[in-house]
């Protein structure tokens, strides 16, 4: 494969777990959904590059889910529902960002030594982008572990099924079928997500994890 074909897709690939880097210090909600929309953006832009270097016309359809519901829809529908639902807009952490930033570091080496180790007899374009996506994974996994808040916790839900993509498009061969079922599978998790968050704020007057945690053991007292 060419030099400049090879760099810019592993450019794409390492900007998107740069970005899921720059979710993890985010502690205003507002912004966190700014920078899902980046991450959502460049994996357009990498599923489209790897539609045109593999030449597979089926993957810009992919590409063009990603930007119109990921990069434009969702980010959008959330910061409305943030708006009407008057959520706090700091983002509570279980632990400090200077800690997660550690751990998240470790994951992205941890990641890429397993996944160039268990991949030697692979193309060398696959086996980065499933570095890639194998960090950007367990990148949104630290997200939803770290954070108090819902909301943020789908951002890092949304963000992981981001690096399922990125694995499945730099994989030759993968159908269509898998792509579009993966796409409304998380659409149909987020609606119902949205619907569980307004009923828990109707409930209990908040989305806060810990609140909620809270009030499971006052009723248990």
């Amino acid at each position: 494969m060419d030099g400049p074909v090879f760099d810019i897709a592993h450019m794409l690939a390492g900007g998107l777990v740069l970005v899921s880097m720059m979710m993890l210090y985010q502690d205003r909600l507002y912004a966190l959904l700014n920078v899902f929309a980046l991450h959502s953006l460049i994996l357009t832009l990498s599923v489209a590059w790897q539609a045109f270097i593999q030449d597979a016309p089926h993957l810009y359809v992919t590409a063009a889910i990603a930007l119109v519901f990921k990069a434009i829809v969702i980010p959008v529908v959330l910061h409305r529902m943030i708006r009407q639902l008057g959520i706090h807009r700091e983002i509570e952490t279980v632990v400090g960002i200077g800690p997660t930033m550690l751990a998240g570091i470790g994951l992205v080496a941890l990641a890429t030594v397993v996944m160039l180790r268990v991949t030697p007899e692979a193309d060398p374009l696959a086996r980065e982008d499933l570095a890639f996506a194998l960090s950007v994974l367990l990148l949104g996994l630290l997200i939803m572990v770290t954070r108090r808040n819902a909301v943020s916790q789908v951002v890092g839900f949304m963000s992981l099924e981001n690096g399922l993509v990125l694995a499945a498009t730099g994989a030759k061969g993968m159908p269509l079928v898998v792509e579009i079922s993966v796409a409304f599978s998380i659409l149909i998790a987020f609606i119902v997500i949205g619907v569980f968050l307004f009923r828990i704020r109707e409930r209990f007057d908040t989305v806060d994890v810990r609140a909620l945690d809270d009030f499971k053991g006052r009723r248990r007292k």
